[in-house]
């Protein structure tokens, strides 16, 4: 597959050929699903347990009268009416830590550039310098480039001047060729990667 490269002012910069393995698969709903409901569920930390009644230390003795002592009758201090007591009905402990093949991860991962591929929604750029790391300078460039919520995807490391410029727009991310998911990528409505990227990304799946 052939696609155009442009730069950050919209001009032309060449073609760039994108291998059809990682850019060329088939996309298939379950299998995003499937990764999507991994990411989200491995974000999500252990649910702590709250002691119960009988997981306090609180003495078993009861602790009045049964009757004459002007207040309810209670059994013992481990109550959840007392300070101090055991929670009724409190939380388990709940750990989230689902497990997916890597092959299924890394199908996803081509399944999720792809689509966005097919769609048209997948731009190359050449990289993504911008002047000063001045924020209007780079809106000024993404209104050329008709560009609303985007994900940009670099190369080893994020352009440090183009951080800068993106950290105040909204609906702008950004990530290094490494933190490329499947999540962010669904979420976002364009894909932007640079040609660093693309280079690493291929070779993610080729090494």
């Amino acid at each position: 597959m052939k696609l155009k490269v442009q730069t950050l002012d919209a001009k032309a910069s060449g073609d760039v050929e994108l291998n059809d393995a990682v850019f060329g698969v088939e996309p298939r709903a379950d299998i995003l699903h499937r990764v999507v409901t991994w990411q989200l569920e491995k974000r999500r930390g252990t649910a702590r347990a709250a002691r119960e009644r009988s997981d306090v230390a609180r003495s078993g003795k009861k602790f009045g009268r049964q009757k004459g002592g002007g207040t309810a009758r209670h059994g013992d201090r481990a109550a959840p009416v007392f300070i101090g007591g055991g929670k009724a009905h409190g939380p388990r402990v709940r750990d989230f830590n689902p497990s997916l093949n890597k092959k299924v991860r890394a199908l996803g991962l081509k399944m999720a550039l792809s689509a966005k591929a097919k769609a048209g929604t997948l731009t190359v750029l050449d990289n993504l310098d911008v002047k000063d790391g001045k924020t209007k300078v780079l809106a000024d460039q993404l209104a050329k480039l008709n560009l609303g919520k985007v994900l940009f995807i670099d190369g080893d490391a994020i352009n440090v001047s183009f951080a800068h410029a993106s950290s105040n727009l909204v609906g702008v991310n950004v990530l290094p060729a490494v933190g490329a998911n499947v999540y962010d990528i669904l979420k976002a409505d364009s894909l932007v990667l640079t040609r660093a990227a693309v280079e690493k990304l291929e070779a993610r799946f080729n090494g």
